[in-house]
């Protein structure tokens, strides 16, 4: 909680005003901000000086490490988050490659887990990470990458989240995150419970202890519209307590993430947080 109030200052005290062409906004900026998550000690880094709604964070890493394409199966799962960037995107809209109603096209999850092949087939990164660690292999490229500049033109939104790289260090296992992008006030605590919750989910499925997670951020900004509520309300809050992420230990493989894992698998314990704060959402 510390580290994302130092982060909020920081860009408040030092960002510079950039205009963003997608959202039609400025956003106010920094380059280079370092997170780091304790999922050995399960520190669960769920903001407190807001109401965070975790669960949808949750449902949809499933729904990327299940290869969705399709906004319809994110809300199945308890994800609402890419209804409006496959519906309400007018590039994507009169984009030739869309299918339909919350088609997303080939973003994020689809890369992960079926990257194409420039001879034919595909590639599944995800699986081969979870065979590798699960036989205590790290081969210095378990990693899971979303970033195929080669489809951005098939797809409704370039990743943000784009890499996840996993090392192992004996029977403990590590994972450095790179994001480029950033919407602090809304979508960073979004990205924490991702990859917190990632550690710990490969961590389990492959039968090793968690370790740290490392979040890097490239570009971090504050939208105009969002900065009065950030310096008025949530950095006027005193921080909480942190609470702990409960995985149903009952989720033993990839077959059981992809099959039957829903979100009452996922628990969280000991959450004390002030009042939700609304800020606004650039499409």
């Amino acid at each position: 909680m510390k580290q994302y109030l130092q982060l909020c200052k920081r860009i408040i005290d030092e960002g510079v005003w950039v205009e963003n062409e997608r959202t039609g906004k400025r956003c106010l900026t920094v380059i280079n901000a370092d997170l780091t998550y304790r999922v050995d000690a399960n520190e669960f880094p769920l903001i407190t000086t807001r109401k965070s709604f975790w669960k949808g964070a949750i449902a949809e890493l499933i729904g990327y490490l299940r290869g969705y394409d399709n906004a319809a199966d994110f809300r199945k799962l308890g994800a609402k988050t890419w209804d409006a960037n496959a519906n309400e995107n007018s590039a994507w809209l009169n984009n030739p490659h869309r299918k339909g109603v919350d088609d997303m096209g080939r973003v994020y999850g689809v890369q992960g887990r079926a990257w194409r092949k420039p001879d034919g087939g595909s590639v599944d990164q995800f699986k081969k990470i979870i065979d590798n660690l699960s036989r205590g292999i790290d081969d210095r490229g378990e990693i899971l990458s979303f970033y195929n500049p080669g489809e951005f033109h098939m797809g409704c939104l370039r990743p943000c989240m784009h890499t996840h790289n996993f090392s192992l260090l004996g029977d403990t296992l590590y994972l450095n995150s790179f994001q480029r992008s950033c919407d602090v006030p809304l979508g960073l605590n979004f990205n924490q419970v991702q990859v917190f919750t990632l550690l710990a989910l490969v961590a389990q499925i492959t039968g090793h202890k968690a370790g740290v997670a490392y979040h890097k951020i490239v570009n971090a900004h504050i939208y105009e519209d969002q900065l009065e509520l950030m310096q008025t309300v949530q950095l006027k809050r005193e921080p909480l307590a942190s609470p702990q992420l409960i995985i149903n230990p009952d989720i033993k493989s990839l077959h059981d993430l992809e099959t039957w894992v829903t979100m009452d698998d996922f628990e969280v314990q000991g959450y004390q947080h002030h009042e939700p704060i609304k800020y606004p959402f650039s499409v």
